[in-house]
């Protein structure tokens, strides 16, 4: 397949290729308080002659760079006490907790590990709220690759523990992910070692469309009956999928990942989308609704996707508008709710941001037919945070 970056606000080309982030032109654009212009996506041909396997993921590294680590594939959950409290039969969980580091973001680490082994790197740096952090560091072990991340100082501590438990090297920032952010940019610029950072690195964005494959692959065989004279796996794409929002990189990743399937022929139709944050930290739902984004402090207990700019709101903005997403924000209080109840009635004990996406649905839950089938994405394990999951249960750490 033929890779090249592409940027979508004016439509330049570049190689894919070490040292290359941004738009040359866009990226200019930027400044303190924005969200990120010049934010560049991957885009792939076909040659004439080349043929994919059905289901095949197209990534823009080869197979054999990828560190050998057990990353994807998680189960698409039927959570049947659940589904019939709610009266929802078709209702699914998307478990991304089971991956090696507990989060969804081993998907973007392990495509950026792969990229670096690719091209001899041998030290990769990242900012992060502390899941990016955890699994950079995690995959990272596993690649032999040397680790720097940039921390916020109220990182949950499991997260701080995951990342020396990896041996990756953790600098404690004092003050939020975007300062850390800022500061890890800064480090890269100046040492010239590959950063990780979310949205700034357009690998971090495509590695994450790998779940838009497997939750339509185990839709398809799950609703679709089978045919004893095809052998082809059926594809389904949901009618609506909930995604915890922070940066919106999780969002974009999602979206070009049905993208794909749709261009590949191997689903008819686009999901809705419904971007799934807490009110205290909402810039991508209140820009949905007001066609722009304003610079407001950022206030949740839901850590991972609390953040005061959202870094690839802008790109993930057009791709919601485009397919008609939509945006739904809940309270901390109901984010504590949910995380309980989902964990006492389906076994799944997700961190506060993924029980962001379960608290967004049962807000959302009686605009939905009762008959269409809906995919709630839980990206982090509960046990990454137990301080605020043990404040709605009573305990005492």
């Amino acid at each position: 397949m033929r890779w090249s970056y592409r940027c979508p606000s004016c439509g330049a080309s570049y190689k894919i290729e070490p040292g290359r982030y941004l738009c040359d032109e866009c990226g200019k654009k930027n400044k303190a308080g924005i969200p990120l212009e010049g934010v560049l996506e991957c885009v792939w041909e076909k040659e004439d002659s080349e043929t994919l396997a059905v289901g095949a993921i197209p990534l823009p590294v080869e197979a054999e760079y990828f560190p050998p680590l057990p990353v994807g594939d998680t189960p698409l959950w039927r959570p049947e006490r659940l589904r019939e409290m709610l009266d929802a039969p078709n209702l699914f969980l998307k478990d991304d907790t089971c991956n090696p580091s507990g989060s969804f973001k081993d998907r973007a680490s392990w495509l950026v590990a792969a990229f670096a082994r690719k091209y001899g790197i041998d030290e990769i740096a990242l900012a992060s709220t502390g899941n990016a952090a955890s699994s950079m560091a995690c995959v990272g072990a596993a690649a032999g690759l040397k680790i720097t991340v940039f921390l916020p100082a109220s990182a949950p501590a499991a997260k701080r523990i995951q990342v020396l438990q990896y041996g990756a090297e953790l600098r404690e920032v004092k003050g939020t992910y975007d300062q850390a952010f800022d500061e890890s940019l800064a480090y890269s610029k100046a040492t010239g070692v590959l950063s990780r950072n979310t949205a700034y690195n357009p690998l971090t964005i495509e590695g994450k469309k790998t779940a838009s494959f497997e939750i339509a692959r185990d839709l398809g065989r799950a609703l679709v009956p089978a045919s004893p004279a095809s052998a082809v796996a059926s594809f389904l794409a949901p009618n609506h999928v909930f995604v915890p929002t922070g940066d919106g990189v999780i969002m974009a990743g999602v979206i070009k990942g049905f993208e794909d399937l749709l261009r590949l022929g191997l689903t008819s139709k686009m999901p809705t989308f419904w971007v799934a944050q807490a009110e205290g930290s909402s810039a991508i739902a209140r820009a949905l609704a007001t066609g722009s984004f304003e610079e407001r402090p950022s206030d949740t207990l839901a850590d991972s996707i609390s953040v005061d700019v959202p870094r690839n709101g802008s790109f993930v903005l057009a791709k919601l508008r485009k397919h008609g997403g939509k945006g739904i924000t809940v309270t901390d209080e109901e984010i504590l709710t949910a995380q309980r109840t989902l964990s006492s009635m389906s076994g799944l004990f997700s961190e506060p941001s993924s029980a962001c996406a379960f608290a967004c649905y049962l807000k959302a839950k009686a605009a939905i037919p009762r008959s269409e089938s809906v995919v709630v994405m839980l990206t982090g394990s509960g046990l990454k945070d137990i301080r605020n999951a043990a404040k709605v249960v009573g305990a005492k750490l």
